[in-house]
């Protein structure tokens, strides 16, 4: 007999710790990379933004549609998108405590008020118009993440 065929085949736990090492490193760079809480977020801004534009086109059709009038209740004071009653709470820090429920004027181009991703409701949205002295409507996603501004004008 040689001293080969006594040997045991298998791997030394060295090389087991150094592979287990080596999986473990990249599935930490790979997950890191990936970062799952910032896609959720960039995927809940990328919603705002449309929800946004939604409102703003649904606004410019209603104005176009009505010979130059705003939706009910628009004006210089921002205020948030909903149902809330006066001294409601909003999740829009510069809007006025009291919503504006707009969903009867823009019913016509949008199926539903659209909700903020996170945290919208029918009372509060998490959306807010207003008017400035010029007649240009700006809607504002009032939540976004990630230091993100969400507004459009027209």
């Amino acid at each position: 007999m040689s001293i080969l065929s006594n040997q045991k085949k298998g791997f030394t736990l060295i090389e087991l710790l150094v592979v287990i090492a080596i999986i473990a490193t990249l599935a930490v760079v790979v997950f890191v990379a990936l970062d799952p809480a910032t896609r959720f977020a960039q995927a809940r801004n990328s919603r705002r933004w449309s929800d946004v534009n939604s409102i703003m086109t649904a606004v410019h059709q209603y104005i176009v549609d009505n010979g130059g009038t705003y939706p009910t209740g628009l004006s210089t004071t921002e205020q948030q998108l909903g149902t809330c009653a006066s001294g409601g709470a909003t999740l829009c820090t510069n809007a006025a405590a009291a919503c504006l429920d707009a969903s009867t004027d823009l019913g016509k181009y949008l199926k539903s008020m659209p909700l903020d991703p996170r945290n919208g409701t029918a009372a509060t949205t998490g959306y807010s118009a207003v008017m400035d002295a010029n007649g240009i409507v700006t809607v504002t996603a009032c939540d976004a993440e990630l230091g993100e501004t969400i507004a459009v004008s027209r």
